[in-house]
């Protein structure tokens, strides 16, 4: 099936799950769009996230897809079922995928969750561990901070590991030996996290662990694709310039191909 996967994020996290996706499925077609005149997604209200996701899925909804992969946990966490109820294309986040992934890797059934306000005021993963494992015991921290960072290459500076320390201090003395990156931006510092929270705590990659479960569906419905090498295709809401230059560190390729500006308040 050579339909495409649509796949969105506020920003540039997104493509960390697209550079898992094309890494273990090196032959599906893939349509990114990033909403980088609206990021971050994390402070906004629900009804706003409700709006902008909405938006994001009828813009992807263009394309000849047969399937769509919410790659931001604030929309995964508090619009993912509102989309799923209002379209008929398999829609599926970030959150259960990894949630059952941690359960999995802790072995003293205490994990931590880190991702945006949003996410960690919805209390979402804590949610998805609970009906996996009531045993297992969850410490959540909104690192509002992180996305910033990331979307303006502060990927090792000073000013990250600070912040950082800042907001992972707390879950250290919990002793969690799980960290939930419960946002697709987190794996582009995961360096600054795994010095501060410690070599000995698993860190769990939302945008990866969501790549494997997509083939993984993909897989059971028949429906990879049998053709040539992935084409994919980058839409963003804003300045195309500083998403060309910043994308391969997301992506560990270059970006090939033109990346085009969409007006997304057109959905």
């Amino acid at each position: 099936m050579n339909k495409a996967i649509g796949v969105f994020d506020s920003g540039l996290g997104g493509l960390t799950a697209v550079k898992e996706l094309l890494n273990i499925m090196p032959n599906e077609n893939i349509i990114y769009f990033g909403d980088t005149g609206r990021v971050p997604y994390g402070t906004r209200g629900v009804d706003t996230i409700i709006k902008y996701s909405r938006q994001d899925v009828n813009f992807l909804k263009q394309f000849d897809l047969k399937m769509v992969v919410v790659a931001c946990g604030t929309v995964s966490s508090v619009a993912l079922d509102t989309l799923k109820k209002e379209n008929d294309i398999p829609i599926i986040g970030v959150v259960e995928p990894t949630a059952m992934a941690a359960v999995k890797k802790t072995k003293n059934k205490r994990i931590g969750i880190i991702g945006t306000s949003g996410t960690i005021n919805s209390g979402s993963y804590a949610k998805a561990i609970e009906k996996i494992d009531s045993s297992v015991k969850t410490f959540s921290m909104a690192c509002p901070l992180f996305v910033p960072l990331v979307e303006n290459n502060y990927i090792n500076n000073e000013a990250t590991y600070i912040i950082a320390k800042d907001y992972l201090e707390p879950l250290k003395k919990e002793k969690i030996d799980t960290l939930i990156l419960g946002c697709t931006h987190y794996p582009l510092i995961f360096k600054v996290i795994s010095d501060i929270i410690g070599k000995d705590v698993e860190l769990i990659n939302s945008g990866a662990e969501t790549a494997v479960y997509t083939k993984q569906l993909l897989q059971e419905g028949n429906m990879l694709n049998s053709g040539n090498k992935a084409e994919i295709q980058y839409y963003v809401s804003d300045n195309v310039p500083k998403f060309s230059s910043i994308a391969s560190n997301f992506l560990d390729r270059e970006i090939t191909g033109e990346v085009k500006i969409i007006d997304i308040e057109k959905y």
